[in-house]
């Protein structure tokens, strides 16, 4: 028996309240972002701007939330969550407010690029390690409940968005997100702490030093093609709709129902997780993300096959974001965990960065279904890869 075992604060009803908190944080940090398509129409027409420059100013966003989030986990390791939070809520109500007033996209990019990938940043790395730090046996379905959050405020956030954008403006509803945004991040930090589990290493490693032990090295590069697939439809869903007779808050609720499908996803396989191990289960969210997409291929103008395509894609992406941290966790271990997450989430920022844009020119070009291939050959690919993970077993 462990000192962990031992130690009664660990998977405590404290511990759950972080969870909580976690999930809170979550809510409010990609609700915004991926509450982005609603926006996307709107922004594209008032800066006649093409599908690929509006697209970057998401793929920015996600990428720059991913790179921050290298620098947010070490200093939550540090110092612990309440003032990485504070300063997340700062940085989401600043940077909705500067967006709701740029005279031009290009102004955009980086006061909602910074603003709110500073925010997401501050939001969801070190969160997902300060929950899994109050957990020992039950860390995966407690992951899978904070995680669960961005399935809620993807649900809540992008047919909410639409509404507000029909009623008022665009940049009216970024007002209204800012100031609601920031003031749920302050709640949030409120209620966080350090878990007694976690530690800080004085000397996280780097990238390149991380890149030489092959799992991770795996995980990184299926989690770079997996998310270039992964941000295709948050931004391009709601248009496809659009563009097949869908009106507006329809085809916007298309992601709200991918995020509460994922929440089924996120809450189900992490707790099935901690009994039959995380590593087979994020390689079926792999496969079932990929297959997915054919289902878009197919849709046409046809609404329910859409709403059923949202439904299969948000299982296998909540499970992969459920999951990704417990199989880090078990991989590699707890200590400084904030910052090998924000490390190994790198990856995503590549994937963020690259993505979206690259859909909107096949668009643009090409047209919607030979981005929705992109997506599907790219996810297959990232299954592919993962496949070699931890080949000596999954516990």
């Amino acid at each position: 028996m462990t000192a962990l075992d031992l130690d009664p604060r660990l998977d405590s009803r404290r511990s759950w309240a972080i969870a909580f908190a976690g999930m809170l944080s979550m809510f409010t940090v990609f609700g915004v972002a991926y509450s982005f398509g609603a926006f996307f129409n709107s922004m594209s027409e008032e800066f006649g701007a093409s599908s690929g420059a509006t697209a970057l100013v998401f793929s920015i966003t996600i990428s720059l939330s991913f790179i921050f989030g290298m620098i947010t986990g070490r200093w939550a390791d540090r110092v612990g969550p309440r003032p990485v939070l504070i300063a997340g809520a700062a940085s989401l109500t600043g940077g909705l407010l500067l967006t709701a007033a740029v005279p031009n996209l290009w102004l955009g990019y980086l006061t909602y690029g910074v603003g709110l990938g500073f925010a997401i940043a501050c939001g969801y790395v070190p969160m997902v390690a300060t929950v899994s730090g109050w957990f020992h046996h039950r860390r995966a379905s407690a992951i899978g409940m904070a995680v669960a959050g961005i399935g809620l405020g993807t649900l809540v956030g992008s047919p909410l968005a639409a509404r507000l954008i029909a009623a008022t403006s665009w940049r009216t509803t970024y007002v209204i997100f800012g100031v609601v945004g920031g003031a749920l991040l302050l709640v949030t930090a409120a209620i966080a702490r350090p878990g007694p589990a976690a530690t800080a290493t004085e000397r996280p490693q780097a990238l390149r030093e991380l890149l030489r032990i092959a799992d991770f090295a795996i995980l990184y590069v299926a989690i770079v093609l997996v998310s270039m697939s992964l941000f295709v439809p948050f931004v391009y869903l709601g248009s496809f709709a659009e563009q097949q007779g869908t009106s507006e808050v329809p085809a916007a609720a298309l992601i709200g129902i991918i995020g509460g499908s994922s929440i089924i996803g996120r809450l189900g396989l992490g707790a099935l997780a901690d009994r039959v191990g995380p590593i087979l289960l994020l390689r079926v969210s792999f496969a079932v993300m990929a297959a997915s997409h054919v289902l878009w291929l197919g849709a046409g103008d046809r609404y329910t096959v859409l709403v059923l395509y949202s439904v299969v894609f948000g299982l296998g992406y909540g499970g992969f974001i459920a999951l990704s941290p417990p199989v880090t966790a078990l991989r590699f271990g707890v200590e400084g965990l904030g910052g090998l997450l924000g490390t190994l989430y790198t990856s995503a920022a590549i994937g963020g960065l690259t993505g979206p844009p690259l859909a909107g020119v096949l668009i643009d070009v090409w047209g919607f279904n030979a981005a929705i291939g992109f997506a599907a050959v790219i996810g297959a690919a990232a299954f592919m890869v993962f496949t070699r993970f931890n080949k000596s077993g999954d516990t």
